[in-house]
């Protein structure tokens, strides 16, 4: 578990927080955040583009209006949002510029300041980092919206909306980069509009600079701060027959004691989340930490100009999305990096192959688990999948029609299919995967994922080759230059007859923490008048948020 609590800004001595949340004040801090929400996706499962699968997405996020929250206006939702493919046909009737083929171009739209002159400003900065970048913007376009239908809470933090149409230039063959490719140039531009861009308004004040939902060739991501209802209804795009995809990724957000707004709204880039991963705020501390040795041949530049990887004050979802994003682009398959983020318990499972248990061994070193109980699903446009925290906290169920439907969601009814159509039928289980890949236009089962997984590299090779164990040090003696007398040092730092007798004896004698209650009436140590050991400064973070107690469970 992580000792700091908080978000640090590099080169800075004070933590931050998102600027559209209050400071901590009496009982409120908002590192205290979390969220509990509804996730559902429509697939074809042979990646047959429609506006039907776009209608179902909607029809369904419409149905999980009771997983999401309202405030005391009851049309100012907590968020909901629809991921599908880039709707290319679309794109090229209502664009007045050219656009390459499909898969060449990337778009996205730009939250961008509520005033006209900031968001031109704002505009005109993320063209200059596009250029600076090597990429060509081919244009913007005035995103149609109507805002009647949503409340004054919604209306007051509402952005201005601008669709950015990006390209690179064509290679010495006469060809551009497309799909993934152009998502690594592209994701750069990204990361430093959200780094680097930060406006002032005319009374000094630091206002919000730019936020893309997404910015791919591949997919797109509509999304606010919307009840379920007002999704479609909002952007218009979404009711356009033209706007066809294989698929759709809808979130409807209940976000249990923080505060909405339009950048937390799901999905994100690659992933809609319903739970919580408790360990949020080790993770992105070992994700900061990582940065220096981060190296890749398949994203351009210089790394550091993406960093910090995971924003600091975002959300756990945003994180595990950012992380999730930088395997994929950095070469990972997508179901790869979801393992390597959510492993299943492989520790004592007896039955586990050897060659599956060296691939956990292997990425548990290169990686902490996102853990808490969270369902995910995830897509990069043409694999769609789902996976289940451990522990199995959050339900999912999932239906697979004799038309190639595939329904997937967090509660049953979302999309009305008849008994009749149905051919398969079944849930998410405990740290299992549910794949669909619409290329082969198949789903792809748990064991065949890992196993492909587990035998594509030598993993049990390279851990014999590289992996330390403690036992296996050499011995060495021990010289000390302290000359005082054993008991004069545990008195200079502090130790106490209890910490020898309940702490350290079980630890010489069975070589192992002692175990006690997790309950104490001792001061805490910043209050006391005594030397206390550096240690008991600080306290371990449980996993005990709005769920069960789990720590017995996992330590067994």
């Amino acid at each position: 578990m992580d000792v700091d609590q908080r978000d640090w800004t590099p080169g800075l001595g004070t933590p931050v927080s998102r600027r559209d949340l209050p400071a901590p004040q009496g009982l409120y801090d908002p590192l205290f955040e979390h969220d509990a929400c509804g996730v559902n996706f429509v697939c074809h499962l042979r990646g047959h583009a429609s506006h039907k699968i776009v209608e179902l997405g909607i029809g369904a996020l419409c149905r999980m209006q009771h997983r999401g929250a309202l405030g005391a206006e009851v049309n100012t939702g907590d968020g909901a949002g629809l991921l599908i493919q880039v709707p290319d046909g679309f794109y090229r009737s209502v664009v007045d510029f050219d656009l390459p083929e499909a898969g060449a171009y990337a778009t996205g739209i730009a939250f961008l300041p509520n005033v006209s002159a900031l968001a031109d400003e704002a505009m005109a900065l993320v063209e200059a980092t596009a250029e600076s970048e090597g990429l060509e913007v081919l244009g913007w376009r005035d995103l149609p919206i109507d805002g009647s239908m949503i409340g004054k809470a919604a209306q007051s933090a509402q952005p201005i909306f601008r669709q950015l149409f990006l390209a690179a230039p064509a290679t010495g063959e006469g060809c551009r980069p497309s799909g993934i490719n152009l998502d690594r140039l592209v994701y750069a531009v990204r990361k430093r509009t959200e780094h680097e861009i930060s406006l002032v308004d005319r009374s000094g004040v630091d206002v919000h600079g730019v936020y893309f939902p997404s910015l791919s060739s591949r997919t797109i991501v509509y999304k606010g701060m919307l009840t379920t209802t007002q999704l479609a209804s909002f952007f218009l795009d979404l009711t356009d027959q033209r706007v066809e995809s294989a698929l759709a990724l809808v979130h409807s957000r209940f976000s249990t004691n923080t505060f909405p707004s339009w950048p937390l709204a799901h999905p994100y880039r690659y992933i809609a989340h319903n739970g919580e991963i408790n360990t949020v705020q080790g993770n992105r501390n070992w994700m900061r930490a990582r940065e220096a040795l981060l190296a890749t041949d398949t994203i351009p530049g210089d790394l550091d100009r993406l960093f910090p990887i995971c924003t600091p004050g975002a959300s756990d979802s945003a994180g595990f999305d950012e992380a999730l994003e930088l395997l994929t682009l950095g070469g990972y398959s997508l179901p790869e990096a979801v393992l390597m983020m959510i492993p299943e318990p492989w520790e004592n499972h007896t039955e586990m192959s050897d060659e599956r248990r060296a691939f956990y061994q292997y990425h548990a070193s290169l990686m902490e688990p996102w853990d808490g109980p969270a369902s995910i699903a995830f897509t990069d446009g043409t694999v769609m999948g789902a996976v289940l925290d451990r522990n199995g906290l959050r339900p999912s169920r999932y239906w697979v029609t004799a038309d190639d439907l595939v329904v997937m969601a967090s509660e049953v009814g979302v999309v009305e299919v008849p008994t009749a159509e149905v051919v398969e039928k079944g849930r998410l289980e405990p740290g299992r995967m549910f794949l669909i890949d619409t290329t082969e236009g198949r789903i792809i089962r748990d064991d065949e994922i890992k196993s492909g997984m587990a035998s594509g590299r030598p993993y049990r090779e390279w851990l014999e080759q590289n992996l330390v164990y403690l036992d296996d040090l050499p011995a060495h003696e021990r010289v000390s230059n302290n000359d005082c007398a054993l008991q004069q040092l545990q008195q200079a730092y502090g130790y106490t007859h209890e910490a020898l007798k309940v702490v350290l004896a079980p630890m010489v004698r069975d070589g192992k923490g002692a175990i006690g209650s997790m309950g104490t009436d001792t001061p805490v140590a910043v209050l006391s008048d005594q030397s206390r050991p550096l240690y008991d400064y600080f306290q371990q973070l449980f996993a005990q948020v709005t769920n069960p107690p789990l720590d017995a469970i996992r330590e067994e």
